[in-house]
């Protein structure tokens, strides 16, 4: 949201004295009277007139760089006003507009000076405590910003326009309801104020309630239908709702008032890619590269869609800038050894880190060796319950876990997904897809065996996944959750095969009805590689794009993995096998949310390949 603009007093002068000619005192009451009805031209022309004859006239030099101000020359308004306070420091008028063109040309300190100027002269000066706030808090500070907000709203109670600055400051800073409570005030005071409901709208999408956000972002252009915020925001609003086509077409309204709109490109581009029309999202991130060639997050889109493209060589090259983006900027490693960009320098340790998933430490761990193929000495740091499973990947002198104890002393490092540009994975024939790379402890796997032998049933083994990490600290990626997870009401068909016996492989999450035939041990899981363990004893393995599809496809296991429609960039478009993986096959929604088709599916391969079993066994 836009921080309100700030407020300048409306054009009054002072009472006339006895030594005022009646002359000047008629032409600056003209003047006045054409300022207020916003005829500025007349106003500075009557205005100049008085300053012939009386050049101290303290009242049109205000004005007239009240004017100035309004006609977008705050230079012009500072030297005007600052004038008339030369002829009278009195007027607390004065030092509030001044503290007005001063901000306006972005001397923040010198405006706040003016205003707190304007609050001695006059401590009840609700527009000076208006304007003081919101230069403080674009300034940063917002508790001082909400102190004056509410100053402003304890001597002027009906001022929509500070309630509504307050709403946004306790907004920014998670106080939701209050900021909606706030909002609702500026409401009930001004019932047309469209940046009210539009702000209003935001705080309940911060809220998880985009159904509410959309009725505010609507209310608020019945008020402006040229609002292009509000425009933007119902386009965001309604994509959360998970309907991308229409989200679309509101992007496309706000463009068109505002063509050089770099967030509704942005936004417009990953709808885009959700619909899986990849070369219009690949169009829309270059026309941000257009507007700004050095935006991260429209180059670090566009690796991910090259890479759902199969352009490997472009699409690592982008995906580097992930590091600028918001979303990783905060998780960059700032390490004083360089970063290897794959150079000779044999003999020398190389720190390789994990920095997102479980699943993509799982993916890409497989280029350790490669690099220690190249004569480097091979540290990795990865997430704690992955430890011990990846301690057996050949090629690696040590794995340690992040966050525990302090490194051991390394020379060059490198984010665990900027392995495959250095070591110059440019195709997809080129992707290092033999499996498996990973395995389980061989006691442990004895133990399952063993274990298992006395469950009942001599069908198929297969483990079930049915939800990924919901990520609720990001509204983007809880929604990507949201459609990569099912319900698991959803497994019913599976259950219905006499020759199946099914295992639970979902740590965390919705649980499965009470009255589904799974057999669950995961309460005894601490690690990935205990879950190696058992997932070696199956025969099969279906679950969600989760890491546990990545850790059964990593041991070689088969694994039929169930894909939304805007399926990852790491399983590529049309095609149903994944070179990352020769034993995963892949059932995607053939449309946004139809799990049907692809259980339908499942089921009916499941029934074929417990029959074959069958017959074999037989």
């Amino acid at each position: 949201m836009n921080r309100k603009q700030r407020r300048a007093e409306k054009p009054q002068g002072q009472p006339a004295t006895a030594t005022t000619p009646p002359t000047v005192q008629a032409v600056f009451n003209a003047a006045l009277q054409c300022h207020q009805a916003g005829r500025l031209n007349e106003a500075e022309q009557l205005y100049r007139q008085v300053l012939a004859v009386n050049s101290r006239h303290a009242d049109s030099l205000h004005l007239l760089g009240v004017v100035a101000n309004q006609n977008n020359r705050p230079e012009v308004a500072a030297d005007l006003i600052g004038k008339a306070i030369g002829v009278n420091a009195t007027q607390a008028i004065y030092h509030s507009n001044l503290g007005t063109a001063l901000w306006r040309q972005g001397l923040l300190d010198q405006a706040v000076a003016s205003y707190r100027r304007a609050l001695e002269l006059k401590p009840d000066y609700a527009t000076a405590h208006f304007n003081l706030g919101t230069v403080l808090w674009k300034q940063g500070q917002p508790d001082a910003a909400d102190v004056c907000y509410r100053s402003a709203i304890h001597f002027k109670v009906n001022y929509p326009e500070a309630f509504d600055n307050l709403g946004t400051v306790r907004r920014e800073q998670g106080r939701l309801d209050e900021a909606i409570l706030c909002y609702r005030w500026a409401i009930a005071f001004r019932p047309d104020y469209p940046e009210a409901y539009n702000n209003l709208g935001t705080a309940r999408l911060e809220q998880g309630r985009p159904d509410e956000a959309v009725a505010c972002y609507r209310k608020a252009l019945a008020l402006k239908p040229d609002y292009v915020e509000a425009t933007f925001n119902l386009g965001v609003a309604i994509w959360e709702l998970g309907q991308p086509a229409e989200a679309i077409t509101w992007y496309r309204n706000a463009i068109a008032l505002k063509p050089d709109y770099v967030d509704a490109y942005l936004n417009m581009g990953t709808a885009l890619k959700e619909l899986q029309r990849l070369d219009d999202a690949v169009a829309c991130y270059r026309k941000v590269l257009e507007l700004e060639p050095a935006n991260p997050e429209a180059h670090s889109n566009l690796g991910i869609v090259l890479l759902a493209q199969g352009d490997l060589a472009a699409g690592w090259a982008e995906h580097e800038w992930r590091w600028q983006t918001p979303q990783m900027r905060k998780a960059r490693r700032d390490f004083v050894q360089p970063q290897w960009r794959g150079e000779a320098a044999e003999g020398q340790t190389l720190l390789i880190h994990a920095e997102q998933g479980f699943g993509d430490t799982l993916q890409f761990c497989r280029y350790a060796p490669r690099a220690k193929a190249r004569g480097l000495r091979v540290i990795m740091e990865v997430q704690p319950p992955l430890v011990r499973l990846l301690s057996g990947l050949p090629g690696v002198d040590l794995v340690t876990g992040r966050g525990g104890d302090a490194l051991p002393p390394f020379d060059l490092h490198c984010p665990m997904l900027s392995l495959p540009l250095v070591l110059g994975t440019n195709t997809v024939a080129t992707i290092p897809g033999a499996a498996p790379y990973l395995n389980a402890d061989a006691a442990q796997i004895a133990a399952w065996r063993k274990r298992l032998a006395g469950e009942d049933g001599r069908g198929l083994r297969v483990g079930l996944a049915w939800a990924g990490n919901p990520r609720s600290h990001s509204r983007a990626l809880a929604a990507v959750d949201r459609r990569r997870s099912l319900n698991p009401n959803r497994l019913a068909p599976l259950f219905e095969l006499s020759d199946v016996q099914c295992f639970s492989l979902q740590k965390g999450g919705p649980a499965a009805p009470a009255g589904f035939p799974l057999t669950d041990f995961m309460n005894e899981m601490d690690d990935f590689a205990d879950t190696a363990a058992l997932v070696a004893n199956l025969d099969l393995v279906i679950s969600v794009d989760t890491a546990v599809a990545h850790l059964a496809a990593a041991l070689g296991k088969p694994v039929w993995l169930l894909d939304r429609f805007d399926s990852c960039w790491r399983w590529l478009t049309d095609r149903r096998d994944s070179p990352w993986y020769p034993g995963l096959r892949l059932y995607r929604q053939p449309q946004p949310g139809d799990w049907d088709s692809v259980m339908a599916g499942v089921s009916r391969d499941l029934r074929n390949l417990a029959d074959a079993r069958m017959e074999v066994v037989e």
